[in-house]
């Protein structure tokens, strides 16, 4: 890992929800990625000990199994600055595109679009650090679901490949939901154990069309709340 990066990687059991802070050690200003609503104290509280000034709250894609924290961070931190996908119709202060690349004292991240869970997705390449964060795109040897939200599997498949499994085999890949504890996992082991992405593209359609998963628990109350940057509760509870 870059010697200049500060990192931490954190957890919301409810959701099984990953958060990443990642900071640089020279300027101590930091980004947050996929912050959640109800960890949103914990994580201002544990930049503040870090001594770290958080510039950017970033989301992968317009959630739709929690509330987003950027809301409740901004309230707690002020001049901190949503970040979301463009192509996804969400509210955020900064929009992005495919290839924009977000600053954050001597680091920065590269914004890559990898629609097919939802139109809102991307992944934040950090390549100082040789990581990926996936959101829910692609996940330890699985993938986003595609059957709500915009989702395509066709759509996902080529984001995944073409964006994410491209790079270099020892990045690191981190991402935004494991229900079995495992923290991270590589590009090369994705392509060589991913039981659905090793498939063809015909063969990955077919899995995908097949789960028969059941309706998101807090869907109803996550993604109202997600297309206004999380403050639509925020607004009913105060």
């Amino acid at each position: 890992m870059n010697r200049g990066l500060l990192f931490r990687q954190l957890f919301e059991k409810t959701s099984s929800t990953y958060t990443y802070i990642l900071g640089c050690q020279k300027t101590r200003e930091a980004i947050i990625i996929d912050p959640v609503k109800e960890t949103a104290p914990r994580d201002a509280k544990l930049l503040n000990e870090l001594g770290l000034s958080l510039r950017w709250a970033l989301n992968t894609h317009v959630h739709a199994d929690h509330i987003t924290g950027t809301g409740a961070l901004k309230q707690l931190i002020p001049g901190v600055k949503s970040v979301i996908y463009k192509a996804g119709g969400a509210r955020a202060d900064h929009l992005i595109e495919h290839g924009d690349v977000i600053q954050f004292g001597g680091e920065e991240i590269e914004v890559r679009a990898t629609p097919g869970h939802t139109n809102s997705c991307v992944t934040y390449v950090h390549h100082g650090g040789r990581m990926a964060f996936t959101g829910d795109a692609l996940l330890i040897r699985a993938c986003g679901r595609t059957d709500f939200q915009e989702g395509c599997p066709q759509r996902l498949y080529k984001s995944v490949w073409e964006q994410i499994l491209s790079l270099p085999e020892d990045y690191s890949i981190f991402v935004g939901h494991n229900y079995e504890g495992i923290e991270q996992t590589s590009v090369a082991e994705e392509k060589k154990f991913n039981p659905r992405l090793t498939k063809s593209e015909e063969e990955f359609v077919h899995i995908m069309k097949n789960l028969n998963l059941s309706y998101p628990k807090q869907i109803d109350r996550a993604l109202p709340a997600n297309l206004v940057d999380g403050e639509l509760e925020e607004k009913h509870e105060a």
